[in-house]
């Protein structure tokens, strides 16, 4: 049996206070394994998006705990969190957030501690972006932009990939493209946990976890997996 790889404990998220209390999260748990597809699907303010964004360590809990390959990240100082965003987990959101005024080489060399140009030459080749590595951001595609930000979240060690809605921002061949890449990346060993609101595109995955209202409603494994080629929306 594969490894557990993620795991949330109970975990509770929430903002304000007194009447203005909102729950972004109540007392999640869920695990994600060695090598599996994952998504985490669910409407608006369901709360996937806030669980995956724990987990890359962009904010903390009120309550609960994080264990990333077996470390509490829950724990963790705001240094060594830096350090954990910067080495163990690559994200991709919806939104590109590339710099506009750098080329798409130097954008995927400011991954933190990823200055190897070498290394960066083929991971653009390796999304099918050769010959683009001296363009800047707004002279591609919204498809290729994505595609870029997925080259900056791998040159990091990590095999862990977190991707927020990343087709969300783009039209369909430019989506379909991207989910191709990642069901490559994942048959060459990533980790990765795709939040979406989009059931069709959770039909790719290994499982499907299905929030609401700030809860984990269901986790089911799919029986009836499909291809990125075969996934319409």
């Amino acid at each position: 049996m594969a490894e557990v790889i993620i795991e949330v404990k109970n975990a509770v998220k929430t903002y304000g206070e007194g009447e203005a209390l909102t729950y972004a999260l109540r007392k999640v748990s869920m695990e994600v394994y060695e090598h599996e597809f994952l998504v985490i699907l669910g409407g608006s303010g369901s709360g996937k998006s806030t669980l995956l964004n724990m987990i890359g360590g962009m904010d903390r809990l009120n309550e609960g705990e994080i264990f990333v390959n077996g470390q509490d990240i829950t724990k963790f100082n705001n240094s060594q969190l830096t350090l954990y965003r910067r080495n163990d987990v690559g994200f991709v959101y919806q939104f590109f957030n590339l710099l506009n005024e750098v080329t798409v080489l130097q954008n995927v060399m400011l991954a933190p501690g990823s200055r190897d140009k070498k290394k960066a030459m083929k991971l653009l080749r390796s999304v099918q972006l050769n010959g683009k590595e001296n363009k800047f951001p707004r002279q591609l595609s919204g498809g290729q932009q994505q595609r870029v930000a997925i080259a900056r979240a791998l040159n990091k060690p990590s095999n862990i990939l977190l991707c927020d809605e990343p087709t969300g921002a783009l039209d369909d061949a430019s989506g379909k493209a991207v989910l191709k890449l990642l069901e490559e990346l994942h048959g060459q060993g990533k980790t990765i946990v795709l939040v979406t609101h989009t059931k069709e595109i959770a039909q790719m995955a290994d499982r499907i976890i299905t929030m609401k209202n700030a809860r984990v409603v269901s986790t089911v494994v799919n029986e009836h997996k499909v291809s990125a080629e075969e996934v319409e929306w």
